[in-house]
């Protein structure tokens, strides 16, 4: 089963690990490749105490505001190859694609990359792909499609991210 977790809004990522927390409470094997994010946020001090969830990343430290660097593109290649390996070693029963929506968006990896991934999944496993503007091809191919719209935000107020919220 192909899941997509799109939208503008926040609890995209937080949603994707929800599905994580269950099905390693049902003794499941979780891969996590995590686009664009490098650095220990508080969900990987929670994850690191699941013998069954692996979570990798592939990204820079810095949040991507501008063009991408050649880092970038080598990071998130690297990260799409790593999913493709963890998919085809069959290993895993859940496999989450963390903000794959956003390097498609920033053309860092290719849109038929994913595509033929996603068409070479296994049955038996849940694929799961966050992040905003999802593809209308990737929502085409998904079985489940979450679209997670911001009404209201406290950044807005200026509110700044927070320990143990936001990261």
């Amino acid at each position: 089963m192909i899941h997509v977790y799109t939208g503008n809004g926040k609890g995209k990522t937080t949603a994707a690990l929800g599905l994580a927390l269950r099905a390693a409470g049902a003794g499941k094997k979780v891969y996590i490749c995590q686009f664009l994010k490098k650095g220990e946020f508080c969900e990987h001090a929670s994850l690191k105490k699941f013998k069954t969830i692996t979570c990798e990343q592939f990204g820079s430290s810095r949040f991507l505001k501008k063009s991408p660097t050649e880092e970038d593109i080598s990071s998130a290649q690297k990260g799409l190859k790593a999913a493709a390996k963890a998919m085809r070693a069959k290993k895993y029963e859940v496999v989450i694609l963390d903000e794959v929506n956003v390097a498609l968006t920033l053309k860092i990896i290719h849109l038929r990359e994913v595509l033929s991934l996603l068409k070479s999944a296994p049955i038996a496993l849940e694929l799961i792909l966050t992040g905003r503007n999802a593809n209308p091809r990737i929502i085409k191919l998904a079985d489940l499609v979450s679209e997670i719209k911001e009404v209201k935000h406290y950044f807005q107020k200026g509110v700044s991210a927070r320990k143990g919220i936001e990261f």
